[in-house]
């Protein structure tokens, strides 16, 4: 992928590249609609209302059965990314098919959690869950626990990703931002991950909880200080870092 604006990526050749995608893994498909059925309006939209056009020709040119469409989406993801980079240059154009899964698969949680798990292992279902969690936070909690313990690393980075309070770019989680134990499971899953990949998401979500949480926060990383693995160091000090700029004396005696 040569530099170029990334919205400028969600034009007409990705129509053109997903409608070959799904022809070549014998799908029906009216390729000549869908691609000018993207021409039509991409054009004039920013990033994420591109992204969400072409999950809405999707849509429109797929099986009304979701079962059936989301099975056929899934099936061209192609080879999981095994780096912890690359998921928005090399695999950018999985990101309509995550929208496809936020805004109509909501009625079909099972088969949607495992598009969403095998959505993150190449692109990523940070924003794709959330919606999922709002409308069924103890279920797909449940899920996103035994994601913390996946063998694959873009889906235990999800499991912390996905719950954080804050996630840039998309809503704020109003019931984690309310009380946030119920994502500390996960976090506690994750506190020797060996990924700096996932150490990275795990301390990002510390350093959401600690804007609304402070006291639950502090406690968790109190607990977790003592006789400290280098990754759980890690994240700490990454986790507590606007604090540490702030020379706060706690934050400092944590790290010392």
């Amino acid at each position: 992928m040569a530099f170029k604006q990334l919205k400028l990526w969600f034009d007409a050749d990705l129509a053109n590249l997903l409608a070959d995608k799904l022809m070549e893994q014998g799908v029906a498909f009216n390729k000549s609609s869908f691609v000018q059925t993207v021409t039509d309006k991409v054009d004039d939209l920013e990033l994420k209302d591109r992204v969400a056009w072409i999950a809405d020709a999707l849509k429109e040119h797929l099986s009304d059965d979701y079962t059936i469409a989301i099975s056929q989406l899934v099936k061209i993801l192609g080879p999981e990314n095994e780096k912890e980079t690359g998921m928005f240059k090399e695999y950018y154009w999985i990101m309509p098919i995550a929208k496809y899964v936020e805004k109509y698969g909501l009625e079909h949680f099972d088969l949607s959690m495992n598009a969403i798990q095998e959505i993150t292992k190449r692109n990523t279902g940070e924003y794709t869950i959330r919606p999922f969690l709002e409308i069924y936070p103890e279920r797909t909690l449940k899920v996103m626990e035994e994601w913390s313990k996946n063998k694959n690393k873009h889906v235990r980075r999800l499991s912390s990703e996905g719950v954080r309070p804050r996630l840039p770019w998309a809503s704020k989680l109003d019931l984690f931002i309310k009380d946030p134990a119920p994502i500390l499971p996960i976090l506690e899953n994750l506190k020797d991950d060996p990924s700096k990949y996932v150490q990275t998401s795990v301390a990002n979500c510390i350093n959401d909880i600690l804007k609304d949480n402070p006291d639950i926060a502090k406690a968790l990383v109190e607990r977790w200080a003592p006789s400290a693995t280098k990754a759980r160091k890690w994240i700490i000090k990454h986790a507590l870092r606007n604090l540490v700029k702030a020379k706060n004396a706690w934050a400092l005696g944590i790290i010392k």
